[in-house]
């Protein structure tokens, strides 16, 4: 018996179980792009306790597809989070918020505009900064004067170092994992047959799906196809796969390609993929700071840099560059790894060390 169609949409609605989400109503949000999103809220999750002094806690930033379930039980970071673990909650207070434009309880595509109905194509094009402000705002909302550290990969790096650059007064170490400076050329590349599947599935409707019976699950699985690709390296496919075919007669890889694909589509909102997919290539953090050199050389926290050596999406340069000019970093940082950009996320122990060098 095949698996029942994928919904609409996977996001996460009201009534829907929390789980261990909490959520917290910010009110009104100026964007950086002008404009105003009205009643914004934040999903988050929590580990450990905030300290009287409220100098132990920790942002954990998540990735394109991620959520606020970092820490333990089976957390996308679980490895790392956790009593005696790397970013020990018997010592930190950990904070990992779902971001801005997703789909697991912050305000996204798939939330009720204030007129009640999803926001859909209405949804306002967001950044980095605009998800950095969000975040801010929670901390204030928490009692966070300073962030001890800022931990992220990937998307997540880009807003780890959007901290350390915009609010630097406010974050006292940043952990920057598999991620540029600026967006690349490349990965604007990569991105755009992403975007242009999914905007072509007749299901898309414009962005306006969310009410429907189906969505446009097709193309955002040709948008994880794609992107799945790019996570991983070329050697570890043709080790894992070689030209090997399933009892369908089709290439085994092209398989392990449609299970990502599928299981995306069940987690996740088309709508989300392309907001998030577009701040990711908005993002350049020298852009009105008078470039990246001068926007790195205002950072003041201490740094640990790293990239993974077979990343083919955000290659080593692109951390070097960071490296070399963030003053509290002390050299790159590489990740051993046939896994390629996904590295940050599956290298635990090598992550655990770079973790206490940063937090000691």
């Amino acid at each position: 018996m095949s698996a029942a169609p994928p919904p609409a949409t996977a996001a996460w609605r009201e009534g829907d179980s929390p789980g261990r989400r909490r959520f917290r109503a910010l009110g009104a949000l100026d964007l950086a792009a002008g404009g105003v999103l009205p009643d914004v809220t934040v999903a988050y999750e929590t580990w450990g306790a905030l300290n009287p002094g409220r100098d132990n806690a920790i942002l954990v930033e998540h990735a394109l597809t991620g959520d606020a379930h970092a820490g333990p039980d089976g957390g996308w970071w679980d490895g790392l989070i956790g009593p005696g673990r790397a970013v020990d909650t018997d010592r930190w207070f950990v904070v990992c918020a779902n971001v801005l434009g997703g789909c697991q309880g912050t305000t996204g595509p798939a939330s009720p505009a204030p007129d009640g109905a999803p926001w859909g194509s209405r949804f306002p094009r967001v950044g980095i900064r605009d998800q950095v402000a969000v975040e801010a705002l929670l901390a204030d909302a928490l009692g966070i004067p300073v962030w001890a550290a800022v931990l992220g990969g990937s998307m997540g790096g880009m807003r780890a170092l959007e901290w350390a650059v915009g609010l630097p007064s406010r974050v006292s170490a940043v952990l920057l994992l598999a991620c540029p400076a600026a967006a690349s050329t490349d990965q604007i590349a990569w991105a755009a047959p992403q975007l242009a599947a999914i905007r072509a599935d007749p299901m898309w409707n414009g962005g306006d799906y969310h009410g429907a019976e189906t969505g446009p699950h097709v193309g955002l699985g040709v948008a994880r196809r794609i992107a799945h690709t790019t996570y991983r390296s070329g050697a570890e496919l043709q080790e894992r796969f070689g030209r090997a075919r399933a009892a369908d007669g089709r290439f085994a890889v092209e398989s392990y390609l449609d299970h990502h694909a599928d299981k995306l589509s069940r987690r996740f909102d088309a709508g989300s993929y392309v907001v998030l997919t577009e701040a990711m290539n908005d993002h350049d953090v020298g852009e009105g700071r008078g470039g990246v050199a001068a926007a790195l050389s205002s950072v003041t926290a201490r740094a640990v840099v790293a990239g993974v050596d077979s990343d083919r999406l955000y290659p080593l340069a692109q951390q070097e560059e960071l490296a070399a000019g963030i003053a509290g970093a002390d050299g790159l940082r590489v990740i051993t790894s046939s896994s390629g950009h996904d590295g940050f996320l599956t290298e635990i122990p090598q992550l655990a060390g770079l973790v206490k060098e940063l937090l000691g």
